[in-house]
Order: structure tokens, then sequence, then C-alpha cells
């Protein structure tokens, strides 16, 4: 029994770094996909000036795309080792197919497809021709609220200050950013396209105002959000080891 003892406790250390890994990895991917978006949506060649001209810009927006793009994976490589959750590989890629939290762990899935859907085409802009890079290109729109939506509904912390903090932040500088495209000069039929959009991000940010408490923030939502029975149960204690809900 003696000898059982280190390598259960190592297993624990184990996991509860896997947990970790998960979380930061995840909050990262956020953070950098917003980022990404922002700069995207406020239009690379109005964020020009001399001292940072627009091929400088170019490159931070693909370059911060392709980071949060690393860290998305790292996030999926290390839910899919932790040995909390049965959450398979394919069910990282391949949307609502999870056992654990189906519709909010397929979220994850659908924004991580639609994020190598729009670095692939960006890498094959010159082949694919203009036209078809920038229909493709509009599905970042899509790809981020998907992906808070996942943070939200996956998400261990959500009920915690910091996280909420990083939600409000990252809804603001996508906010400001389509304020700011919009605001820079209406034009013929691009006013309904601008209107729409500010529209949009209203209408997103209001419904998470009001699903919010009686979803996440609510009550039980381990047990509402598709968690197995059989998880259940191991959930309060393995929140006391990690210092966070699951």
């Amino acid at each position: 029994m003696s000898a059982l003892v280190p390598t259960l406790a190592a297993a624990g250390s184990s996991s509860k770094l896997d947990w970790y890994l998960t979380r930061s990895t995840g909050t990262v991917a956020l953070i950098l996909l917003t980022g990404s978006l922002a700069l995207g949506v406020a239009d690379v060649q109005r964020l020009s000036t001399p001292r940072w001209p627009r091929f400088v810009v170019d490159s931070l927006h693909r370059n911060v795309s392709l980071l949060a793009l690393v860290f998305l994976v790292l996030h999926i490589l290390t839910a899919v080792l932790d040995s909390f959750a049965p959450i398979s590989l394919t069910a990282a890629v391949v949307p609502f197919v999870s056992s654990y939290r189906p519709l909010w762990l397929g979220l994850g899935a659908v924004a991580f497809d639609l994020m190598l859907a729009l670095i692939l085409t960006s890498m094959l802009r010159q082949r694919i021709g203009h036209t078809a890079w920038r229909v493709t290109h509009w599905l970042a729109y899509a790809c981020w609220p998907i992906a808070l939506l996942h943070s939200l509904g996956t998400g261990s912390d959500v009920k915690s200050t910091w996280l909420l903090v990083v939600t409000v932040a990252c809804l603001a500088l996508v906010a400001a950013a389509i304020l700011a495209r919009a605001l820079s000069g209406f034009s013929g039929a691009s006013i309904r396209g601008r209107g729409a959009a500010i529209g949009g991000v209203a209408a997103f940010a209001l419904g998470l105002l009001i699903w919010l408490p009686g979803g996440p923030l609510g009550a039980e939502w381990a047990r509402r959000s598709g968690t197995p029975t059989a998880l259940l149960g191991h959930k309060s204690s393995s929140s006391q080891s990690t210092g966070g809900s699951r």
C-alpha cells in the first residue's frame, strides 16, 4: 500500500498540471483570437501610420492569428490528456460527439475548425483567389463568439472574477473595433452592413447578460451543461484539489 501512495500522488499531480494547462492555454487562445479579430475588423489599412506601415500591422495580425492557433492546439492536447473528463481527440475536432458537455465542447470544436479554415485559406490565398479568401475570411466573425460561448459553457472558472473580467475586456475590444470601423465612414449600401455589425455585437452582449445568470453563473451548471453523472460525484473533490470547479 505504501508503494501505491506515491503513484497516486503523482497521478493526482499530473492531472492537476494538465487541468491548469488546459485552463491557461484556453484563456490565452481566447485573448489572442480576440486581438486577431480586432485587428482584422479595424482594418489594417486604417491602422497604418508612418511609424507603423501597413505591412507591419498586417504581419502583426497574421502572427497573432498563428499564435492563437498554437495555443488552441495546446489547449486541445492538454484537454485530451487530462484524466478527469473523457475528451477524445476526435471529440475535440468533430463537433457534438463528446459525452462530456457535448454542446459546449462541440462549440469549441466548431471554433477550432473555423479557425483552421481561416489559417489554411490565408496561406493559400494566392492559389484560391481573393474572392474565395474573402468569403472564407468572414468566418472569423462567427469563430470568435462561438469560442467565447465555449469558454463560458465549458470553462472551469466561469464564476471567477478574473475570467469575467477577461470576458468583458474581450467583448469590449471587439465592440470598440467594430464601432471604430463603422464610424470611419458611411457610404451607400455599406450603411446597412455596418449597422448590422453594431447591432449584432449589441445583441450578443445583451444575450450574454440574460443567459449568464441562469446559465454558467447559476446553480448546478455542471449537471445542466451535460457533465456525465459518473463525474458529478468526483467533481467536488476534484474542485478542491485544483482550486476551481470543472
